[in-house]
């Protein structure tokens, strides 16, 4: 130990600080046995080491506060006994006396990027170290020169707990009686540029309240889980065969308090996930609900990924609202963000000085429009990092599906890019080779979760998003149907009168509906920005508005893929959404209303209950155009059919108020016909024409088939029918 090392502790930039601090052997020159122990104890006006059977005061050896105690024979355990500045003493175990922590076997995991787990190596967690408890600190930082945990436990003092450098660039340490609720950072001291910067944990568990920064130690194990039916239930269904009904909402503007507060995770499971179950959903969806620095991204610029927002609570509320969620037979995706992250200086970016979680070329990092960086998905730290958080969250937090937002900005080298602007990849394409690597193992893991789904936001035409790997597809259980969703919000804002010179609007989404396995969004990007809720999409006056809704939501129950809506569209909330306010409730005052509200619950209800309407949804089998020919008339009528082909309903649509009273259409078989469905009966805000239950067939042929039935299609409406068995 030479004066300039005590210089490079007492100054924060020593990188081997365990090779001078703790307890050492040292040369006597006589023969005997010795060791000290070296501290640097800013906090104390004196020192002393003890033990059982000993005491030494420890000698300054610098002004700034290090110290020394020489001592004779063979090292023993002990603690330092402090005489604080402030007048007070303390007692305290040395962290500088424990030894390394992680096996060289988990380092090497972490360098060769498949320790799939790796939430369980780095981060903060609380372990007991040769009988002490406290916290194990570990975080990758391969180009720092030095790393220092900061926190309560150290009066956030940047110089006073500079950890251990290991193999792969990981430092750690060991906080001794540290625990649970302990706020901390890492203080980065580059060795490049004279970088310095403090730091939240990547894999912190928890987070202060924003716009507070700093990690929050978490013991995640503590919880009780009560969904085990729920999840052995969950792994015994084929998904793409089961009825799937997704409300999307946003936490934060669901529902306010009475001064406009959001509501807590528990508060939210005694609101939201009853009311979800009432309507009749199938699965709730969040945005993102991990740690982001600013609301108005809505979540999806992340800072913590490991860490739920602490907005609503603490992990243990979101653990209990997943569990509330489960028990009320719930399922809940959460939507997940491995395609960017924000440039905030606490955050990943140029975390240790160097572009260590984002690809160095700005060409491949950047994403210059939403002004966010890229992951490197080449670097094997980063695929593991992103490829266990994923699987943190089916895991630690038992959520049933994660949504991938943004897969297009994956996939494409050119996304939003100008010629000039990015690098053609190993083969001159635009194809991200390595973000789709990085996509097919991420579900080839995830699928092992037992009835774990994963949905893709992907906007263009890249094949096989929702194909297995193994058939050389990305491995995504399903995937948003964005041409759908365009085509029919285009088509429904028109006026009736133009609606047949855009017939192909309603038709063209059945040459590709098979194509993939879908799921029909009315999502939160689609009632935001000055798009208009979709209540305000409609034209017409109020009834026509309500009536399109319906008949807007009878078609999206009948075509085949899955469903989702996003929250206020089922009360026809006039306003788009604002993040900063809750959905309308107060609209639910008035009839029409609620009874559109009622119309959703219902149309979810008779949904579920049918399997025609959900156990063929990707292949062609289960679909069959009755007749889309009527331009003019603006009625399509279509058959729905489930695995048992003779069960069967038949869905006439009529897109203009113009009521149409025995109107033919061909049927399978002959027989009754029930009128099992209409979004125009008056329970519903409709005009309450109908067929007064049930209709005979004729045999009269139609459509190419032997028999048909004379219907009355109601204005604006759609109709289902069932043969009566």
């Amino acid at each position: 130990m030479t004066h300039d090392e005590i210089e490079a502790i007492v100054g924060g930039y020593h990188g081997d600080p365990f090779r001078v601090l703790g307890p050492h052997a040292v040369e006597t020159g006589e023969g005997a046995d010795a060791w000290e122990v070296r501290a640097f104890l800013p906090q104390a006006e004196a020192a002393e080491v003890a033990g059982p059977g000993f005491r030494a005061e420890m000698k300054k050896l610098h002004p700034a506060g290090f110290f020394r105690a020489r001592l004779a024979g063979d090292r023993q355990p002990y603690r330092l006994r402090l005489k604080l500045w402030n007048g007070g003493s303390a007692e305290i175990e040395d962290p500088y006396r424990f030894p390394p922590l992680l096996t060289d076997f988990e380092i090497h995991l972490h360098a060769e990027g498949t320790n799939f787990e790796s939430y369980r190596t780095l981060g903060a967690h609380l372990v007991t170290v040769e009988g002490v408890p406290g916290v194990r600190f570990t975080v990758w930082a391969p180009n720092a020169e030095v790393v220092t945990i900061v926190g309560d436990f150290n009066d956030w003092d940047t110089r006073r707990h500079p950890m251990r450098l290991r193999n792969g660039g990981i430092w750690e340490i060991f906080i001794p009686h540290a625990g649970e609720g302990t706020h901390y950072k890492y203080f980065v001291r580059s060795r490049f540029h004279g970088y310095r910067q403090l730091k939240a944990d990547p894999y912190g568990f928890g987070s202060e309240v924003p716009p507070k920064s700093a990690s929050v130690v978490r013991d995640l194990d503590r919880y009780q889980w009560n969904d085990a039916e729920w999840l052995e239930q969950r792994g015994k269904k084929d998904w793409l065969k089961e009825p799937v009904s997704i409300y999307e909402v946003h936490l934060e503007s669901w529902l306010r308090g009475p001064r406009n507060q959001p509501l807590t995770y528990r508060e939210l499971a005694d609101s939201l996930v009853p009311y979800a179950k009432k309507l009749g959903y199938t699965h709730l969806e969040l945005l993102p609900v991990h740690e982001h620095p600013f609301s108005g991204s809505w979540g999806y610029q992340v800072i913590g990924f490991y860490a739920p927002t602490a907005r609503f609570g603490t992990p243990y509320d979101f653990m209990y609202f997943v569990d509330r969620c489960h028990q009320e037979g719930l399922g809940l995706i959460v939507d997940w963000v491995p395609g960017h992250f924000p440039k905030d200086a606490h955050g990943l970016a140029y975390f240790d000085g160097t572009n260590l979680y984002e690809h160095a070329d700005p060409r491949k990092g950047e994403h210059r429009d939403w002004g966010t960086l890229i992951f490197n998905y080449g670097r094997n730290e980063v695929r593991e990092f992103l490829i266990s958080n994923a699987l943190f969250w089916l895991k630690k937090y038992h959520i049933d599906g994660l949504r991938v937002d943004a897969v297009a900005s994956m996939l494409y080298l050119d996304y939003s890019r100008q010629p000039g602007e990015w690098i053609p990849n190993q083969d001159g394409g635009n194809e991200n080779l390595e973000a789709i690597d990085f996509l097919r193992r991420f579900n080839e893991l995830a699928h092992r979760e037992p009835g774990v789904i994963t949905v893709a936001e992907e906007s263009t035409a890249f094949g096989g998003v929702s194909r297995p790997v193994y058939l050389n597809g990305l491995g995504f259980t399903m995937k948003w149907n964005m041409g759908w969703m365009h085509d029919m919000l285009h088509y429904f804002s028109l006026d009736p009168v133009h609606r047949k010179y855009h017939h192909q609007d309603i038709t063209f989404s059945m040459l590709y509906a098979f194509s993939e396995n879908f799921v029909l969004p009315i999502s939160h990007d689609e009632v935001v920005h000055g798009k208009r809720s979709l209540l305000s999409k409609m034209p017409g006056d109020e009834w026509q508005r309500f009536a399109n809704v319906r008949a807007f939501l009878g078609y999206m129950y009948g075509h085949p893929g899955k469903k989702l809506l996003f929250m206020g569209s089922e009360i026809g909330q006039y306003e788009e959404w604002n993040h900063n306010t809750g959905v309308r409730w107060e609209l639910l005052e008035f009839d029409c209303h609620r009874q559109l509200q009622m119309m959703v619950a219902e149309l979810n209800k008779f949904y579920r209950s049918q399997p025609a309407l959900h156990q063929v949804d990707f292949h062609w089998s289960g679909f069959e155009w009755v007749d889309f020919h009527d331009i003019e008339g603006s009625v399509v009528a279509f058959l729905r059919r489930a695995e048992d082909r003779q069960n069967f309903l038949l869905f006439a649509c009529n897109f203009t108020p113009v009521p149409r009273r025995g109107y033919r259409l061909g049927v399978p078989e002959p027989g009754f016909y029930e009128e099992v469905f209409n979004t125009d009966a008056a329970v519903f805000g409709g005009s309450n024409l109908g067929n007064g239950g049930l209709v005979s067939s004729d045999p009269e042929p139609m459509h190419g088939r032997q028999h048909s039935i004379a219907v009355t299609l109601p204005p604006l409406a759609v109709v289902v029918f069932q043969p009566r068995r």
